[in-house]
C-alpha cells in the first residue's frame, strides 16, 4: 500500500541527503583522495547482510511511481528535479549509485550518514523507503556511452 508522503516528510529529506552524499562520493571517485571519497566509502561499510537484502517491491511499477512522488516532494530540493544533482546533493544517476544493491541503498536511507549530511530516515515507513529505492534504481545512469 502507498502511504501518505506527509507521514514521512522528514524521513524522505534524510534519505535524499544520504543519497546525495553517496552519489557525490561516487561521481568524484577519480583515483585521487577527495572529501567525496570518504562518503563513497560508506557504501562499502554497509553490512553484507543488509547489502544483500532484496527489494520486495522490485519490478512493481506502482512502487516506482510512488517513489517518484516521494522523491519529488522530499528529495528533489537537494538532488534536483531529475535526480541529476542539485545545490546540496549529487546526482543519483551516477554509475556508483545505480550499481549499488537495493539493500545498500535501503540501509543508507535507514541509517543515514549524518557526518556527511545525509539524515537518518528510519522513521519513514519501510514500504516508502523501498519505494524510494525502486525509483532511484529506475533512473538509470546519466553517463553517456563512450565515443568511438
Amino acid at each position: 500500500m502507498i502511504r501518505s508522503a506527509r507521514t514521512g516528510g522528514g524521513a524522505l529529506l534524510l534519505a535524499a541527503v544520504l543519497l546525495v552524499a553517496i552519489a557525490d562520493a561516487q561521481t568524484n571517485n577519480s583515483g585521487e583522495q577527495s572529501p567525496a571519497k570518504s562518503v563513497y566509502a560508506e557504501l562499502a561499510k554497509v553490512p553484507a547482510k543488509a547489502a544483500g537484502r532484496h527489494n520486495p517491491l522490485e519490478g512493481d511499477s506502482e512502487a516506482v511511481a510512488a517513489g517518484a512522488k516521494l522523491f519529488e516532494q522530499h528529495c528533489a530540493e537537494c538532488h534536483g528535479a531529475k535526480a541529476d544533482g542539485g545545490k546540496k546533493g549529487p546526482s543519483l544517476r551516477a554509475e556508483e549509485v545505480q550499481q549499488a544493491t537495493p539493500g545498500t541503498l535501503f540501509w543508507l536511507l535507514t541509517n543515514g550518514v549524518v557526518r556527511k549530511g545525509m539524515p537518518v530516515w528510519s522513521r519513514l515507513p519501510e514500504p516508502q523507503r523501498w519505494q524510494l529505492v525502486s525509483y532511484i534504481k529506475s533512473l538509470g545512469s546519466s553517463q553517456a556511452p563512450p565515443k568511438q
